[in-house]
């Protein structure tokens, strides 16, 4: 069964199944130019990367890739388009266990279709449990290789990526224009933070970083690819580094047992405009009222 018949039978996408949120909404959105993103909007004000912005996201980035396995909850809200003018924002909150070099799973209880995400270093799984339906593909050894595999082949993304990776300060990074440090919080996750912000050619993301474990509390992004700058953010809390994770952590019962459908892109609901196609694949009805 290809992804369009589940999509019309079972009423949701493989994209479900990831959530494309945050920049995965936005992946094929086109881009501005190097010289254009360039430009400051106040010609007094110079790109820079302090020291003091980078130094942050560098200890953070350590903190995390030194980490053998982790747990953490994340909590993803993004703003999508109303026919009224005001955004609405939606909440999606993601369960996460991994295991380096080769385990992780991604838990989705909602809002919007539940998923489930598994890859034990041969294959991954991709479950939508109410609808018994699964998704299974062999997938590369690395972690950093099956999350590209599960985009490219899927459109599978999950917000926090760059988290899980092997090298979290380049993949944070890549391209970085400007970074420079804002001052400190109290106000997030419970703990006093450190606030940096960072562009890029796509992006702009405001970081909030934990004073003394060093540890992601959240993060704010806005896409230049964007015209309505919708605003997306990522939550992230309930960290335990270098716990000990059984192996059944990273492998589902159910979706062993559940019937089988391709693990391929989504197909885009008839009728719908290419500017609809940079936006998530499944949402609440509402959205569109």
């Amino acid at each position: 069964m290809n992804a369009r018949g589940v999509y019309a039978r079972a009423g949701f996408v493989l994209a479900v199944l990831g959530l494309v949120a945050i920049t995965g909404a936005y992946a094929q959105a086109p881009k501005t130019t190097a010289k254009a993103a360039r430009k400051p909007a106040d010609s007094t004000f110079k790109l820079v990367l302090e020291p003091r912005a980078t130094d942050l996201l560098k200890a953070m980035s350590g903190k995390l890739a030194a980490a053998k396995s982790m747990t953490f909850t994340a909590t993803v809200g993004y703003e999508y388009p109303s026919k009224l003018g005001p955004p609405i924002q939606y909440t999606t909150r993601y369960d996460v266990a991994m295991q380096r070099p080769d385990k992780l799973r991604v838990l989705s209880p909602g809002d919007g279709p539940a998923s489930e995400f598994y890859y034990d270093g041969k294959s991954m799984t991709a479950l939508a449990p109410v609808e018994n339906l699964a998704a299974v593909a062999d997938a590369p050894p690395t972690i950093d290789a099956a999350l590209a595999a599960a985009f490219k082949d899927a459109a599978i993304f999950f917000p926090f990526m760059d988290l899980v990776a092997s090298d979290p300060y380049k993949a944070l990074t890549d391209g970085a224009i400007l970074a420079f440090y804002i001052g400190q919080s109290s106000s997030v996750g419970g703990t006093k933070t450190d606030m940096v912000a960072w562009a890029n050619d796509d992006v702009f993301l405001q970081v909030w970083i934990g004073v003394d474990d060093k540890l992601p509390r959240r993060m704010n992004a806005v896409f230049r690819g964007d015209p309505l700058r919708l605003r997306h953010q990522l939550e992230m809390s309930n960290w335990k580094l270098d716990p000990v994770l059984a192996a059944e952590t990273f492998a589902s019962l159910k979706a062993a047992q559940a019937p089988r459908i391709a693990f391929a892109a989504p197909q885009p609901a008839p009728g719908r405009t290419a500017a609809a196609r940079t936006q998530p694949a499944a949402r609440p009805a509402s959205a569109s009222k």
